[in-house]
């Protein structure tokens, strides 16, 4: 029974107030619809603020959310020289300053933002999602939406409307590990060294490469066994680095107890891998943990299963799909390796530009809803390319202006002429197709 009292109505409504459920809930508002945008935590970005991972990695065709956010973030920091790398542009961020611009653009593009708002169940009517049930301060309340866009990262949502979902890879189910990621400070500029990866060619003064010193670390113990690569991102500021190292393998985190054993792990990790850089690497001397990530940096859950999906050739290749949504997405083939240290294929793989369909965000068995982020439809090796932030960001964008589409014309997802998605992106500035 709804409690009137305790029930609110909105065009759509988005859950998940990481890069993919910004983009959504910030194109729906401006498409006109009335937006909420839950988020469980009490502050929006996700991975950006709450995880702490840094740099912005990816790429997308001009014009889309990304560039926006990008020219957000890098207000007063022009002067830092672009970073280009193996991984492509590594867009560098002030965590503490994206807390409060993201959630300012979202709050100036008019969507109705609900924090510590964790959802709980859904609203089904027969085969179509009617809304969500959230905790509030209030007490539970029930967000009732013509559309509802699943940006949770886990595909909860989705999952608990009954959506078809794959986990892991095939052949075992194993998922990528997870990570905290850390930013430490006391660095020497001059000195201290970067490594976006295994595949980095960086070395010591005294000659020997890096990724070989962390892999001889981890074999004998002075790292964590799977810890094989510290990797070393600069920030805002050259005394600081961002690390991304600790990781945890084969834990459920879609558990309770999986979730405590995976964050006891890596925190554990962390003052081990900080002892490592103090005594081998220059200019790391004196480093000390600045900041830890508050949120368990997850790479792989669920992929909800799609009328349409993400393959393996897509990346590879870089397929054109009629029905794009996402143009010239782009990052390697990134599999941090589900059961060991390194990468699964040895290194991250080549990968082409590729389209993202519009089927990959709609679910095959349930309706009224989209998903948005690493959540939407595709194989685990075509996932390890799209799980990053700034594709999130243009896949939310197009779920978000998706839904308030179906909301003014009182359509389901796999009703709307996806046509009328690619006019209204078009008309945002997105470029979905190459030059005649």
């Amino acid at each position: 029974m709804i409690d009137s009292e305790l029930t609110k109505r909105y065009d759509v409504v988005v859950v998940g107030g990481g890069p993919a459920g910004i983009g959504a809930a910030v194109a729906a508002a401006r498409s006109g619809a009335h937006t909420a945008l839950l988020e469980r935590g009490g502050i929006l970005g996700g991975m950006m603020t709450s995880g702490y991972v840094q740099p912005i990695l990816g790429a997308v065709a001009p014009g889309s959310f990304y560039d926006e956010v990008v020219a957000l973030l890098s207000k007063g920091h022009e002067h830092l020289p672009p970073v280009v790398t193996r991984n492509g542009r590594e867009v560098q961020i002030d965590v503490e300053e994206a807390k409060a611009r993201l959630l300012r653009v979202v709050y100036e593009s008019g969507v109705e933002i609900h924090l510590q708002t964790p959802v709980v169940d859904v609203v089904m009517e027969g085969e179509r999602i009617a809304g969500v049930v959230a905790g509030t301060a209030m007490g539970p309340c029930t967000f009732l939406a013509g559309v509802v866009i699943d940006a949770t990262g886990d595909g909860f949502v989705a999952a608990r409307a009954g959506a078809e979902f794959e986990i892991g890879r095939s052949q075992d189910g194993r998922c990528q590990p997870t990570t905290i990621e850390f930013t430490i400070d006391h660095l020497d500029p001059d000195r201290a060294i970067t490594c976006f990866g295994g595949s980095d060619p960086v070395t010591l003064p005294n000659g020997k490469k890096y990724s070989e010193l962390c892999k001889e670390a981890a074999a004998r113990g002075e790292l964590p066994e799977n810890v094989t690569i510290v990797r070393l991102h600069g920030t805002c500021y050259p005394g600081e680095r961002n690390v991304n190292a600790t990781q945890a393998n084969g834990f459920d985190i879609l558990s309770a107890r999986g979730l405590v054993d995976a964050e006891l792990l890596l925190r554990g990790q962390i003052d081990q891998i900080v002892a490592f850089l103090r005594k081998n690497v220059p200019g790391y001397e004196n480093c000390r943990v600045k900041v830890t990530g508050s949120a368990l940096g997850v790479r792989e859950t669920r992929r909800i299963t799609g009328i349409d999906r993400v393959e393996d050739v897509d990346v590879e290749t870089g397929t054109r799909r009629k029905d794009v949504v996402v143009h010239n997405a782009w990052f390697l083939i990134d599999i941090h390796n589900p059961a060991g240290g390194g990468q699964a294929e040895k290194h991250s793989q080549p990968a082409k530009p590729y389209d993202i369909p519009y089927g990959a965000l709609v679910p095959r068995t349930v309706t009224g809803l989209y998903t948005a982020g690493r959540c939407i439809s595709g194989t685990h090796r075509a996932h390890a390319s799209y799980r990053v932030m700034a594709i999130c960001l243009a896949t939310g964008q197009a779920a978000g202006t998706a839904a308030a589409l179906c909301a003014r014309e009182n359509l389901l997802p796999h009703e709307l002429d996806y046509h009328l998605v690619q006019e209204a992106l078009l008309r945002q500035g997105c470029t979905l197709f190459d030059p005649a």
